[in-house]
């Protein structure tokens, strides 16, 4: 989420875990296993809630992904099968945040030391908030940075973050500024519990999913291997068309390609769709565009 102070970002990310399915039975031991090792869980009792860590952007590397003298997990892994939402993300060190690479990509993280070897799974969700340059005013009307052009300002901020970690980002979208009218304004009609039951439902379509194919053991399509992907996530006609153009235009990699299918498959799932269609891609195209944007500028 990319936008100026006071937008709302960290609230949203906050209010994320209000919307998640509840932890299946065997999600719920994995998370309390690794909270017990990681000495957050007292008295040997199980938690039936699904973890949301925000560590400070001083964090170290050993924090994030695990380390120390007994190779404790970090961060990644206590986010096990929930959230982790990294504030102010170019203010973490550059080297931290591509130690998030891996663990992104396999779903687990290998802590080696001299006399400890660990393997923690690390199966969460990124969710990371910045603003759109140091002084967080660049893209509000009629502002101008004192210290350079405002698009420079904002190159230079953004360029903190790989372009390798960007690739790995799903979904990017601009969260404006609220006024004093939006305040004012009545509440929206759907609140939590309605958008908690839409997203329940396409998990469980999900869970039907893979286990008619004989992978029990997938819960979500962000899990899905590449072979079964393009068979559960085949586009039409239309869908294949603008799929192929997108890739030439937005020059986007294989895994760009992959994460693209994946996101359209669960935007299908949540307008409970058998298909994915033209616009359930141009949707989750959509969301990759500002990625393609700032992976230009890193």
């Amino acid at each position: 989420m990319n936008g100026p102070p006071g937008a709302g970002k960290s609230m949203l990310a906050s209010r994320l875990p209000s919307i998640l399915p509840p932890l299946s039975p065997r999600e719920l031991l994995e998370v309390s296993m690794v909270l017990s090792v990681g000495g957050h869980l007292a008295g040997g009792g199980l938690t039936d809630r699904r973890p949301f860590r925000a560590p400070h952007h001083s964090a170290s590397m050993a924090a994030l992904v695990g380390g120390g003298l007994h190779a404790k997990p970090g961060e990644v892994s206590l986010a096990h099968h929930g959230v982790l939402f990294l504030d102010e993300l170019p203010e973490f060190q550059p080297q931290v945040l591509d130690a998030l690479r891996q663990p992104m990509e396999t779903g687990d993280v290998l802590i080696s030391r001299a006399n400890h070897r660990a393997v923690y799974p690390a199966r969460f969700q990124l969710i990371a908030a910045m603003n759109p340059c140091r002084c967080g005013k660049a893209t509000e009307p009629g502002y101008a940075c004192r210290r350079q052009p405002n698009e420079r300002c904002i190159a230079q901020y953004q360029t903190r973050i790989s372009g390798p970690l960007i690739d790995r980002i799903d979904i990017m979208i601009d969260v404006p500024a609220v006024t004093a009218a939006d305040l004012i304004l009545p509440s929206a009609g759907e609140g939590s519990a309605e958008v908690a039951a839409r997203v329940a439902e396409a998990r469980r379509l999900q869970n039907v999913r893979f286990a008619a194919l004989g992978m029990p053991h997938i819960a979500t399509n962000a899990a899905c291997p590449a072979p079964v992907l393009e068979e559960i996530a085949k586009p039409d006609n239309a869908g294949l068309s603008l799929l192929r153009d997108a890739a030439d235009t937005m020059r986007l990699t294989a895994r760009a390609y992959h994460r693209v299918l994946k996101v359209a498959r669960t935007l299908a799932d949540l307008d409970g769709e058998a298909k994915i269609g033209r616009l359930h891609l141009a949707e989750a195209l959509s969301y990759r565009a500002r990625g393609d944007q700032m992976a230009q500028a890193a």
